[in-house]
């Protein structure tokens, strides 16, 4: 099999470009693709992303890892865009993930129309994963890592106090900057969290076949999302639980390879996606 190559592309979302990463081995004929989404403070190209996002082009698949238009981060992983973060929303971000969703579908990332589509999607990616492939037929396969399984992440107070001062600041531990989000996010839930946004509803409704994989040790997004998210769903899904791993599944060590919780992950989302796409 080639070793696959990487080209970049810019889409037009919400709040500005959705930058794509495309990694495949074949750039002639069609093949199935998979859109590999981050979640909240998540980009392309930090931690699990790129290798999972390798591995897959390297299973056949073309692997469309993206930061969508709200993400504010740039193709060098800097926050250069922390406007667009402080106004992003999960109806936004639903946006992008359908615009990357057509240009997959109809050949525009330098790549033939995909033959099918999965989408695999980390923490608030997979919940917006869940969300799209119940409204978006395109969607063939669906994986989610460390999944949200609702969109009312805020305690009341904190809401009350985020009002009050039309902001929330949050603390990006790895480059040390503080990052506003105004109020549209919240603005965006109260209209919409029980209706387009509800989770556990489009969990019910989704017809692609689901892998809910997560670490029984995620001080994130605890465990029991997971759970909450299998008993909503329709079949055909699966509940992959994976001992002593994390919210981030520990990534990779760069001098050690990739990690037990990571490697585990990875093989069960290539197998879920060779079942499942043609």
């Amino acid at each position: 099999m080639a070793t696959p190559s990487l080209t970049r592309h810019r889409l037009p979302g919400y709040l500005g470009d959705i930058l794509v990463d495309v990694r495949t081995g074949d750039r002639v004929h069609p093949r199935p693709a998979v859109l590999v989404l981050h979640g909240f403070k998540g980009f392309k190209d930090w931690g699990m992303f790129p290798p999972l996002a390798e591995r897959l082009a390297r299973a056949g698949f073309t692997a469309v890892s993206f930061n969508l238009s709200g993400s504010g981060v740039d193709d060098a992983g800097d926050f250069s865009f922390p406007g667009h973060f402080a106004r992003a929303t999960f109806s936004g971000d639903l946006g992008d993930v359908g615009s990357v969703v057509a240009a997959v579908a109809d050949g525009q990332l330098g790549v033939p129309p995909a033959t099918s589509i999965g989408l695999v999607g980390h923490s608030r990616g997979g919940g917006l994963g869940v969300l799209a492939a119940g409204a978006d037929p395109r969607i063939d396969a669906l994986v989610t890592w460390a999944a949200i399984s609702h969109v009312h992440r805020f305690p009341p107070e904190e809401v009350a106090a985020w009002r009050r001062r039309g902001r929330i600041d949050i603390h990006n531990a790895r480059t040390g900057q503080v990052l506003p989000i105004h109020t549209d996010l919240l603005d965006d839930v109260e209209l919409h969290g029980d209706t387009t946004l509800h989770i556990a509803k489009s969990a019910s409704r989704r017809s692609a076949p689901w892998l809910i994989v997560h670490g029984d040790d995620d001080a994130t997004v605890p465990v029991a999302e997971a759970h909450a998210l299998h008993a909503a769903s329709a079949p055909p899904a699966e509940l992959l639980v994976l001992p002593g791993t994390g919210h981030t599944f520990d990534a990779v060590h760069p001098w050690q390879g990739p990690t037990p919780g990571f490697a585990a992950a990875a093989d069960a989302t290539v197998h879920w996606f060779g079942r499942h796409l043609t």
